[in-house]
């Protein structure tokens, strides 16, 4: 039964898909002219085409070109399309990373100690809905470094989300649990490490998962202020040079990039589902 529905809905999938592409082509065809030219467009050559998004078949010719060889190095602003994802993946790991080592920790701290809880709850609720890039002039104002600036704001972006379902896991752990070790005369640290930590865990996969996503979507337009390198970089950069195809190709790369890292974060959470 389920292989069935997964069939049904990737042949739906494919036809959607195909629809869409074919229509995209088919809008793109340039219509005859049945003006005869002017004395300007027979010196040109020819009459002059209206701009217009690129068809897929010309992204599928870029994309094969840019794929052949993602890891040439033309010099500072040529860099193939794997170099630049490479740049991005890195600063959104480094930030990511460094979040998770401080939201859950504080998280454990805040879901354990209601006093905690009530003590930081009026900064989180402060800073949270703050936007990450609003943080992008002054981290480059007090860092003085366009990398580790971009790191800061991924940063920024993916604490909040760690540390508020960190908490919520932990504070809503079954009291039974809590109450036997007690019982058994268990440390707080092994309180949490050992009756917490895996009560909670799916919540705190759940939260490390939003945050991923949260990250991958601020890097690009983190990049697109701080430049250099990174795939926002490379978006902007084609912008400039009015090459939409390689735009359009680059914002799929974005995509499949996400779903990628947003996969490999629920596969996590699957593995580590808590049975009662």
């Amino acid at each position: 039964m389920l292989q069935s529905l997964s069939l049904r809905a990737a042949l739906v999938s494919l036809v959607l898909l195909s629809a869409l592409l074919l229509t995209w082509e088919g809008l793109n065809i340039a219509p005859k002219s049945s003006q005869p030219l002017n004395e300007y467009e027979l010196l040109m050559g020819g009459a002059a085409e209206e701009a217009r998004v690129p068809p897929p078949s010309a992204i599928f010719k870029h994309a094969y070109a840019e794929l052949s060889n993602p890891f040439y190095d033309a010099g500072p602003n040529d860099k193939g399309i794997g170099f630049q994802l490479a740049y991005s993946i890195y600063r959104v790991l480094s930030g990511y990373l460094l979040a998770a080592l401080v939201a859950i920790p504080v998280g454990f701290l805040v879901g354990m100690s209601p006093l905690m809880h009530k003590a930081l709850n009026p900064y989180i609720q402060v800073l949270r809905p703050i936007s990450p890039l609003a943080w992008m002039p002054l981290a480059l104002f007090i860092i003085k470094d366009s990398e580790t600036s971009a790191i800061f704001v991924i940063f920024i972006c993916s604490i909040w989300p760690m540390l508020t379902n960190t908490a919520f896991g932990v504070a809503n752990v079954r009291k039974d649990w809590i109450n036997v070790a007690r019982t058994h005369e268990l440390s707080q640290l092994k309180t949490a490490l050992l009756v917490i930590l895996p009560a909670a865990a799916p919540t705190i996969l759940t939260g490390m998962r939003i945050s991923i996503g949260i990250a991958w979507l601020v890097i690009v337009a983190a990049e697109m202020l701080v430049g250099g390198t990174g795939i926002g970089y490379y978006v902007w950069n084609e912008w400039n040079n009015l090459d939409l195809a390689s735009v359009i190709f680059s914002i799929l790369m974005i995509g499949l990039v996400g779903m990628l890292l947003d996969m490999a974060l629920a596969s996590l959470t699957r593995l580590i589902a808590y049975q009662e």
